[in-house]
C-alpha cells in the first residue's frame, strides 16, 4: 500500500512538474498585430482587433520564440451576435474558427516550430451572419519558451512603431563646424513613415521622410533650450528664430518630442538615388548658435538652402555626430525598412577637412525594454557605406554598442560654400 502511494505521489508531482514548465502568454493584439490587407475593413484598437468586416482583411500577429519547439494556440474574444468563420494560418498549418454569439476562448491549433525566430500568425474572415467577424483580443500560448518575446507592459503605440535604430560616428578632436553625410534608401525600402535622418547634433537632425503615398520631405529641426512639449508655451527669449529659409520651403514649430523650430521641404526624392546632407554649427559669440543645413538634390545637380536657424543660450559647434531610421507611423511597423549612410566628412572652424569612418550602433528604449528585435545595423563591404535597418520582424539583431569601420574616401566633397551663402 505503501509502494502505491509513492508511486502515485511520484507520478503527481512529475505532472506537476511538467505542467510548471509550460504557461500560457496572453499576447494581445493591441501591441502586437497588424492589418496587412484592406485596412478598411479591420482595426487594431486598445481593446484589440475590431470592426472587422471585410474577407479581404488579413491580420497578422508576431512573436518571437528563442528555440524550436510545440506550442498551443487559443484565440480570445467576442462575437456580438449572429456565427462567423474565420481563417487560422501561419507557415505550418491553415484551421477554420468556428464562432458562436457571446464571449469565447477557443483552442486554435498545435503548431511545430522548426527553428528559433519570429512567427507570424494570420487570421483571415471567412463568413458571416452579422455585422463583423468577431472582436479577438488576444492570442492565449502556451509554452516552456523563458524567452519569448512580444509586447506587454509596454507602450502598444511605440511598440507598434518599431524600434529606432542608430548610427554614433567617432568625431575627431578638432572643432568641428561642419558635417557631411550621404544617405542611399535601397529601391523598395522606401517605406511610407519612415524618417532616414541623415545630419543628426546635440541640438536636433536633418534628414528625409516619405509622408504620404504622395508626399516626401527634407526635414530639418531644432530643439529650444526651453524644456516643454509644447512649442506654446516657450518664451519669446528662448524661442528658436529663423535666419534664412530656403525656396518653398516650410517653416514652423514642433512639439511632443521636445518644442522647437522646424523646416521641411516637399521633394520627391527617389529610391536609389545617394542624397548629400550638409549642416554647419557655429556660435554667434554672444550667446547664440546659428545652425544651417543644406540638401543636395542628387534629381537636380544643385545644392538647395533648407533653412539657417539661430539657437539663444547657446554657445557651440558641431557635437554628438548621429545618424537614425525611425518609423513613425504604428500600422507600418511591419514593414522592414533599410538605408545606407555614406562618405561622412567633418570639417574644422579652421577649413580642415577630415575623413570619417567609424560609428557604433544604439537603439530606442523598445529595443531595450526587449518587446521588440526586428533592429539591425552594420557596415556594408560592398557599399562601403554603414546601414541601419528596422521593423518588419526580422529576427537577427544587433547587439547595442557594437562598432563598425568602414574604407574612408581619399578625397573630401568638393563645395563651393560662397555659393552656398548665396543661397
Amino acid at each position: 500500500m505503501h509502494k502505491f502511494i509513492l508511486l502515485f505521489l511520484g507520478v503527481c508531482l512529475s505532472f506537476s512538474h511538467l505542467l510548471a514548465q509550460n504557461s500560457n502568454h496572453i499576447v494581445n493584439f493591441s501591441g502586437n498585430s497588424y492589418v496587412i490587407n484592406d485596412r478598411a475593413g479591420a482595426k487594431i484598437s486598445n481593446n484589440g482587433l475590431i470592426n472587422w468586416t471585410s474577407e479581404n482583411s488579413k491580420i497578422n500577429t508576431f512573436v518571437y520564440f528563442s528555440k524550436p519547439q510545440t506550442i498551443t494556440v487559443s484565440i480570445k474574444g467576442r462575437l456580438e451576435k449572429g456565427k462567423s468563420e474565420i481563417k487560422f494560418s501561419n507557415n505550418e498549418i491553415s484551421k477554420t474558427i468556428r464562432l458562436e454569439e457571446g464571449n469565447f476562448t477557443k483552442r486554435v491549433a498545435t503548431l511545430v516550430l522548426n527553428q528559433a525566430g519570429y512567427t507570424s500568425m494570420s487570421l483571415e474572415g471567412l463568413n458571416k451572419t452579422g455585422d463583423n467577424f468577431g472582436e479577438i483580443e488576444s492570442f492565449l500560448i502556451e509554452t516552456d519558451d523563458d524567452d519569448i518575446v512580444y509586447v506587454h507592459n509596454f507602450s502598444d503605440y511605440f511598440a507598434r512603431r518599431g524600434p529606432s535604430v542608430h548610427l554614433n560616428f567617432a568625431m575627431p578632436k578638432d572643432t568641428i563646424e561642419w558635417f557631411y553625410n550621404e544617405i542611399t534608401v535601397p529601391k523598395d525600402n522606401d517605406v511610407m513613415g519612415s524618417y532616414y535622418m541623415a545630419n543628426g547634433f546635440g541640438e536636433g537632425y536633418f534628414g528625409m521622410q516619405v509622408n504620404s503615398p504622395t508626399e516626401r520631405r527634407v526635414l530639418f529641426s531644432v530643439w529650444s533650450p526651453f524644456d516643454t512639449q509644447d512649442p506654446k508655451l516657450i518664451p519669446d527669449s528662448m524661442k528658436i528664430k529663423m535666419l534664412r529659409r530656403g525656396e518653398n520651403v516650410h517653416i514652423g514649430e514642433f512639439g511632443n518630442e521636445g518644442s522647437g523650430g522646424q523646416s521641411y521641404l516637399k521633394y520627391n526624392w527617389t529610391a536609389g538615388n545617394t542624397y548629400k546632407f550638409l549642416t554647419q554649427i557655429k556660435p554667434t559669440g554672444d550667446g547664440s548658435t546659428i545652425y544651417t543645413s543644406y540638401f543636395y538634390a542628387a534629381d537636380e545637380n544643385k545644392w538647395l538652402l533648407i533653412a539657417s536657424f539661430l539657437r539663444p543660450q547657446t554657445d557651440t559647434y558641431y557635437k554628438r555626430a548621429h545618424s537614425f531610421l525611425e518609423n513613425f507611423i504604428p500600422e507600418q511597423g511591419y514593414i522592414t525598412r533599410k538605408v545606407y549612410f555614406g562618405n561622412q566628412w567633418y570639417r574644422s572652424k579652421s577649413g580642415k577637412w577630415i575623413a570619417g569612418d567609424k560609428s557604433s550602433f544604439s537603439h530606442d528604449a523598445t529595443a531595450k525594454q526587449g518587446v521588440r528585435k526586428d533592429y539591425k545595423g552594420g557596415y556594408s563591404q560592398e557599399e562601403n557605406k554603414f546601414f541601419l535597418q528596422n521593423c518588419g520582424f526580422f529576427s537577427d539583431s544587433t547587439p547595442f554598442g557594437e562598432k563598425f569601420k568602414s574604407e574612408p574616401i581619399p578625397e573630401p566633397p568638393i563645395i563651393d560654400f560662397d555659393m552656398l551663402e548665396s543661397l
